[in-house]
């Protein structure tokens, strides 16, 4: 809802109506938001939002045990539609009566905006006039037009703006063809990956049976190598990616670009910013295929060139494989709804964490192994 559009206004009993997953309905104070579309991608989980449905969150969004951060706030705002319309009315509450009746008398522009002013005015003191609403409108960027040569513009304004992330869709080509480049749907990663890893294995497999792979550590001696060295050439090659995984999320992924550099800005948006600003877009939660093949091909040839042939490639779809699970668990943690307390529930509430407050920190995805040697821990709060 556009903050110079007159609320609607609900009673308590209408908001108290909107309590399962097809219309979920929370309050903020007086304000009512619909959080529907929000349920499955809340890192705790939407059973904590469905047994708040219809009451008021406040409580829940100051902690404890968790504190909302000012971009979960913002983001609420998102999903503003109205103001509670209480029988006994509150200042604030009747203060928006107010307003709405003037707007519907006069409807004039001149009057909207007198309207506006008071309103601005005697809100200021309101607990939750930090949330300010989300007007797209008034952006940094213009969201009817691709985004991708516009945020280089951004300039030392771009960081801030990048890591306050918003629930809508990103267009980033004009071009048809360009702009499709850039959407992998989640399918197309086992589809295309999977049997290459399981010809691969296979392959692996039985040219280490023939028993005629030997390393060579002198040129008078060398062992051999035994067809059930390949699970741990499979282990060792999932482990040397989940490191790989980490150092590309942090050190390329999260560069902080110069601000003075709009190449640098455009390059950093299209490899991840554009992720975090929009980070529940479906179609841009995996790696696109350019990208993907870019990243497997050097990641093969680099293993072919310091391992023999068949051990690199034994090691390699053991990276493959790796590759494939940490892009599946990554759209999982945005889209699935795991069971409080699991794996994968403290997982999903690690990685949004990461969205939401700490954008320098957090930077595993399958796990946080790689975080503790290397200090970018989370830290733990409970959910």
């Amino acid at each position: 809802m556009s903050p110079s559009t007159s609320p609607r206004f609900f009673t308590e009993w209408e908001v108290a109506r909107h309590c399962t997953k097809e219309s979920c309905w929370v309050l903020l104070g007086t304000r009512v938001y619909d959080v529907t579309a929000f349920l499955r991608m809340h890192p705790g989980g939407e059973a904590l939002i469905l047994r708040r449905s219809g009451k008021d969150v406040s409580q829940e969004m100051e902690g404890p045990p968790h504190r909302h951060s000012e971009n979960a706030r913002r983001w609420m705002e998102q999903y503003y539609i109205g103001e509670l319309d209480r029988d006994s009315g509150t200042e604030e509450a009747q203060t928006l009566r107010e307003r709405r009746k003037a707007d519907e008398q006069t409807g004039g522009q001149t009057a909207e905006k007198t309207t506006d002013m008071k309103v601005k005015q005697e809100d200021e003191n309101s607990p939750y006039n930090r949330c300010s609403s989300v007007d797209l409108d008034k952006d940094l960027v213009d969201w009817g037009k691709p985004l991708a040569w516009q945020v280089g513009h951004l300039a030392e304004k771009y960081d801030a703006w990048v890591h306050q992330p918003v629930d809508r869709p990103i267009r980033l080509f004009g071009n048809p063809f360009m702009e499709a480049s850039t959407k992998t749907s989640w399918y197309w990663v086992p589809v295309v990956w999977l049997p290459i890893v399981f010809y691969l294995s296979w392959d692996s497999y039985t040219s280490l049976a023939k028993g005629t792979t030997r390393i060579a550590l002198t040129s008078d001696f060398s062992v051999p190598v035994h067809k059930y060295i390949f699970p741990l050439l499979f282990l060792m090659g999932w482990f040397l990616w989940s490191f790989i995984e980490y150092c590309i999320h942090r050190f390329v992924f999260h560069m902080k670009p110069p601000a003075h550099n709009y190449y640098l800005i455009t390059l950093h948006f299209l490899l991840h910013g554009q992720h975090h600003k929009s980070p529940f877009d479906g179609s841009r939660l995996v790696f696109p295929p350019v990208l993907a093949s870019l990243v497997v091909g050097s990641f093969y040839a680099i293993l072919c060139s310091t391992l023999p042939e068949i051990l690199g490639t034994s090691v390699f779809v053991g990276g493959l494989c790796g590759y494939v699970v940490y892009d599946m668990i990554h759209y999982y943690l945005h889209y699935g709804s795991p069971k409080r307390g699991s794996y994968m529930y403290n997982l999903k509430a690690y990685h949004v964490k990461h969205h939401f407050e700490h954008q320098r920190a957090g930077f595993g995805i399958t796990s946080t192994f790689w975080d503790h040697p290397f200090n970018t821990v989370i830290p733990d709060e409970k959910f």
